[in-house]
């Protein structure tokens, strides 16, 4: 059983601060804001939800399929998720773009300063998902605009259950765009903010949402996950990490586990616990696909 990734593979470029940005902001002039801050440490690490999500579902022995676009500057990461055993069937690299890029300037503070060139990541809709015998699991996560409407429609039509999770792409769409995403979905994942903003703009609770789906999943970081059924909510615990080194890809780390546990055919709740556990290794390591899994340790 495979489960098809979509979403984006960008290169995360990550640069530490040694001050505070309160401290080289001068509120009354941010109408004619100029700043420049020495960043002395500066890393480069693979990114994007459908790749994070890929290799934490690989990780854990599940079967990855990201469907996602590649610039011309993307030789390199092919190359890793094939080196990883990830296959790359529904990848393609879009020649006269770069790859997606996140630039991420992180204060003393652990505020964040980020910028982020889609790149070759808006002509994902060039990619489309089609009904395959070995394909019974997928998930939307945060990709080009066009994208993410078509694919979900494309689930739809291939009767292949998806995981809807809009993450940071969650503000590019109304109310009736999210509404119609949860009625083509079979779950959804949020974080609590996020779920907050997709109860605002479509106008259903929790509860509500839970009801459309076979469930609702909100990640609350250090609390723990909620797990909502039919409108009945499960506060699944947290697991204490060992260090709180990066917050990066932590998210994506979870839903690789929730991926994991759904191709298992688990209850919400376990793939929830999974989740917990996962976020909890990739928190205590810098970049998004840095940690590594004991299975033995995690159960499995």
């Amino acid at each position: 059983m495979a489960t098809l990734i979509c979403g984006s593979l960008a290169f995360d470029t990550i640069m530490n601060f040694e001050g505070k940005f309160a401290e080289q902001i001068l509120p009354d002039q941010l109408h004619i804001l100029n700043v420049s801050f020495l960043v002395p440490t500066l890393r480069r690490d693979f990114g994007g939800c459908a790749g994070n999500i890929a290799y934490a579902l690989k990780l854990l022995g599940g079967t990855p399929l990201p469907m996602a676009t590649l610039g011309n500057d993307g030789a390199g990461y092919l190359q890793r998720l094939r080196d990883m055993g990830i296959a790359t069937d529904y990848v393609r690299q879009i020649e006269e773009t770069y790859t997606a890029q996140a630039l991420i300037m992180t204060d003393r503070d652990n505020n964040q300063i980020t910028a982020f060139h889609p790149g070759a990541m808006m002509q994902a809709h060039v990619m489309q998902v089609k009904s395959h015998p070995d394909i019974q699991l997928g998930i939307i996560s945060p990709d080009g605009r066009d994208a993410m409407l078509q694919h979900a429609e494309q689930f739809k039509v291939a009767d292949i259950p998806f995981v809807f999770d809009p993450g940071q792409g969650l503000p590019m769409f109304d109310g009736a765009e999210l509404a119609r995403f949860i009625d083509l979905a079979s779950w959804v994942t949020v974080n609590d903010y996020e779920g907050k903003m997709l109860s605002d703009r479509t106008g259903w609770s929790h509860a509500d949402i839970s009801r459309k789906v076979k469930g609702l999943i909100v990640t609350l970081g250090a609390e723990g996950s909620e797990v909502w059924v039919d409108g009945e909510k499960t506060l699944v615990p947290p697991v204490k990490a060992l260090a709180v080194v990066d917050p990066t890809g932590c998210g994506d780390a979870y839903r690789g586990a929730l991926l994991f546990g759904l191709e298992q055919g688990w209850p919400l709740a376990r793939c929830a616990a999974l989740g917990n556990q996962l976020g909890s290794l990739k928190i205590a390591q810098r970049g998004p696909q840095n940690y590594v899994v004991d299975l033995t340790t995690l159960g499995l």
